[in-house]
């Protein structure tokens, strides 16, 4: 069990009703908090493991890397960061692609993880998101995507927020070819990430108390100098206004994209 940082509580301490949990426990009930349903952040190997069929997911693409091509430094060389975060969570950027199978419902996944660079999207994380969409493509499957991320990642600059629209341009040809997608958001799921790829799913799914606004309440409140209601941003609020299709609790969901997924593939001719 992770030792908490000094003056923080400790990780496994739910901060919606205190309670705390082992490991075990948390992994049991798909790290959310059995008492008050909060929903604890779930790591990208980990979450294909809860929606994929066992021994289904291929994974594809994992040798990229970023590059330094700005040599960014602020307190410390981007190239440490990377190094850093690859050692930490054993990934090579923050989105794991592969081919998968849900409830024997053949589709691609792509997945972020937010512990790598909060999830933030540079030039490895586009690439993977435009290989995922020419892989489903190419399969004739639905395409499900699962975010967590701040946002564009500002140490590859202009080149980062050129994932924007390469990533937009990529969701459209998957569509040109006729294939489903369907976009998870995940706590939280902001800035650049939900202004590009996010938002453009066939079908628009988030879990319970996501944030999922372009900036977070604070900056916004600041900038406005106006009270918030006290869910703005949240998945609540954002199905409240029509934003999303579904407000599903991770225990459901993958049993609610599985049924997705069989209306996507329904009388298709896609790889089964």
């Amino acid at each position: 069990m992770p030792e908490p940082e000094k003056g923080k509580p400790h990780p496994n301490t739910c901060p919606g009703c205190g309670s705390h949990y082992r490991d075990d426990e948390l992994d049991e009930h798909l790290r959310v908090c059995p008492q008050c349903g909060h929903h604890f952040p779930v790591r990208a190997r980990a979450r294909i493991e809860q929606l994929a069929d066992d021994d289904s997911f291929v994974e594809e693409h994992a040798d990229l890397r970023s590059e330094d091509p700005l040599q960014f430094f602020d307190l410390r060389p981007y190239t440490e960061r990377l190094a850093e975060a690859e050692m930490t969570t054993g990934l090579g950027d923050a989105m794991v692609i592969g081919r998968a199978a849900i409830e024997e419902q053949a589709c691609q996944l792509a997945v972020m993880d937010f512990a790598f660079m909060g999830g933030s999207m540079g030039s490895v994380v586009g690439e993977k998101f435009a290989r995922a969409c020419d892989s489903a493509a190419e399969r004739g499957v639905p395409l499900v995507s699962v975010t967590a991320s701040g946002g564009a990642r500002m140490q590859e600059g202009i080149l980062s927020l050129m994932q924007l629209p390469k990533t937009v341009c990529a969701v459209e040809d998957l569509r040109d070819a006729r294939c489903g997608f369907i976009s998870v958001m995940a706590h939280p799921t902001t800035a650049g990430v939900l202004a590009s790829f996010a938002s453009l799913g066939d079908v628009l799914v988030a879990e319970p108390g996501a944030l999922m606004s372009f900036t977070g309440p604070r900056v916004v409140q600041q900038t406005t100098r106006e009270k918030l209601p006290a869910d703005f941003g949240l998945a609540e609020s954002n199905m409240r206004f029509g934003h999303i299709d579904a407000l599903v609790p991770r225990p459901e969901l993958r049993a609610y994209v599985a049924r997705l997924l069989r209306l996507f593939t329904s009388g298709s001719n896609g790889e089964q």
